[in-house]
């Protein structure tokens, strides 16, 4: 069995007085193919695990975040087409209320949800769980906030 360690980004834009989470349609003939997610991707040799966030971001998305936010959940699940024990590791980045997104080809669409319909539209309960930190912790200022800010190199 091989080890899989990848990336899971909630991707956040303000909206007004709230705020807008990005979910995208992952691509027929990828893994979960036609299903909506959180931008996710696997941990290349070269990088930290937050750098690989940011750069499945960018990959997918063409989305630079102003603030990287680790959370304090991951998520392992075992994949029977490859034989493989995975490990999510999860955080948020905040992006620019004007971002506009550049798709990839690993995802055929995306939509800019509403606060209040994310939770609900999620497919995981580990994405849920993540879901109610990101908005008690970053979104909602919770007392944790600053020891999970990963400062970005570019000054975000």
């Amino acid at each position: 069995m091989k080890q899989v360690t990848y990336v899971i980004v909630f991707i956040i834009r303000p909206a007004g007085d709230s705020q807008e989470f990005l979910l995208a349609r992952r691509a027929e003939g990828k893994y979960m193919g036609g299903t909506w997610q959180l931008i996710s991707g696997k941990l290349e040799s070269n990088e930290t695990v937050w750098q690989a966030a940011l750069r499945e971001m960018r990959e997918e998305t063409g989305l630079e975040a102003v603030e990287l936010y680790r959370l304090s959940q991951t998520t392992t699940f075992y994949r029977s087409d490859d034989d493989s024990l995975n490990t999510g590791i999860e955080f948020c980045a905040i992006v620019p209320d004007d971002a506009s997104v550049s798709l990839d080809s690993e995802n055929t669409d995306c939509e800019w949800m509403p606060r209040e319909q994310v939770r609900a539209r999620l497919m995981w309960a580990s994405d849920q769980v993540s879901f109610d930190e990101v908005c008690r912790v970053v979104l909602d200022n919770g007392p944790t906030k600053a020891y999970q800010r990963i400062p970005l190199p570019y000054g975000g």
